[in-house]
């Protein structure tokens, strides 16, 4: 019995350092020993030494023997351990990211993934080692602060061949509905996909056009992945087109805006500003604003949803001045 736990033991040994060498850079004896302490494994160095000396003779490790301590890695032929010898940690940033990221990965990405998440989520839930790892994904949320909705229905396929096509660089032909339920058919650059709450949005150019557009994928019926390639233009980013108010329905444009609002409703502005520019004034029962704002539909519900707390003194629009973020 004795000698059949002392074999587990030294197996598992072996698997943890197996799992620990990485492939492009080299890790050493000391800091395997750091490594090992954090997941409840107490073996002094010179065992540690001892097994990556044994490994070495019969797995395809390099060992760099100029300097000391000695450097480990895989062989770059060799793809060292699969998914099924995550670790807690790996296994954790895994699954968050199957969480939350899952809808803007690009599919093909996420398909090679599959095998790293199923491992990931097998790891978390029946390896009672992982327990503190998998208890974090219970401590964590991301909120909104919009009333909850429940995502519309968005075709597999159709996000399948929006990924491939944005991935790939390639024109697409989609067939779409828009607000007012006419059906429209377009030949588009993909340029960006961005997740705003629940919804999914592809930005692009319209063939003919140099302006972008944003489509809701839930409205995109059909598409078809062309064979052409095109090249992105260079003066559109994601970030800028973001950063413009688009999403928020505006057209880049500044506008200078001034208001009172009780300080009850106000006092997050002070924690949060509307703009680097931002300017208080503290009143007897309320605060005078003053900021520099894209000016969009999103802002106009904004200032309307606080109702009678707002009072709003001024919104001047300069058509000649547009964000730089």
């Amino acid at each position: 019995m004795t000698s059949k736990k002392s074999t587990q033991e030294t197996l598992t040994l072996a698997f943890e350092i197996l799992k620990r060498i990485p492939r492009h850079k080299k890790v050493t004896a000391p800091e395997l020993h750091i490594q090992l302490q954090e997941i409840g494994i107490n073996r002094s160095i010179r065992t540690i030494q001892r097994n990556l000396e044994m490994l070495s003779e019969h797995f395809d490790l390099n060992r760099d023997i100029r300097s000391k301590p000695y450097g480990y890695s895989w062989q770059k032929v060799n793809k060292g351990l699969s998914a099924n010898y995550l670790t807690p940690q790996e296994s954790l940033l895994l699954n968050l990211a199957e969480q939350y990221l899952k809808q803007i990965l690009p599919t093909n990405t996420l398909r090679t993934l599959e095998s790293y998440f199923d491992e990931a989520r097998y790891n978390l839930e029946h390896n009672p080692a992982n327990t503190k790892a998998n208890n974090w994904r219970n401590k964590i949320r991301i909120v909104s602060e919009a009333v909850p909705m429940l995502a519309p229905k968005v075709s597999p396929e159709v996000l399948s061949l929006i990924s491939e096509a944005l991935y790939e660089d390639r024109l697409l032909t989609v067939e779409y509905y828009n607000a007012e339920h006419k059906t429209q058919k377009a030949t588009v650059m993909p340029l960006g996909l961005a997740q705003q709450g629940v919804r999914l949005y592809l930005v692009c150019r319209f063939d003919g056009f140099d302006n972008e557009r944003t489509l809701a994928l839930h409205r995109i019926k059909k598409v078809v992945v062309s064979t052409f390639s095109f090249k992105r233009p260079q003066d559109f980013t994601l970030e800028k087109y973001d950063s413009d108010g688009r999403f928020g329905f505006g057209e880049g444009e500044l506008c200078s805006i001034e208001f009172m609002i009780t300080k009850k409703a106000g006092f997050h502005l002070l924690e949060t500003p509307l703009s680097q520019d931002q300017t208080v004034e503290e009143c007897e029962k309320h605060y005078k604003i003053s900021a520099t704002v894209i000016d969009s539909l999103q802002l106009e519900r904004w200032i309307r949803g606080f109702g009678s707390d707002m009072t709003l003194l001024h919104k001047i629009r300069d058509s000649n001045v547009h964000s730089t973020a």
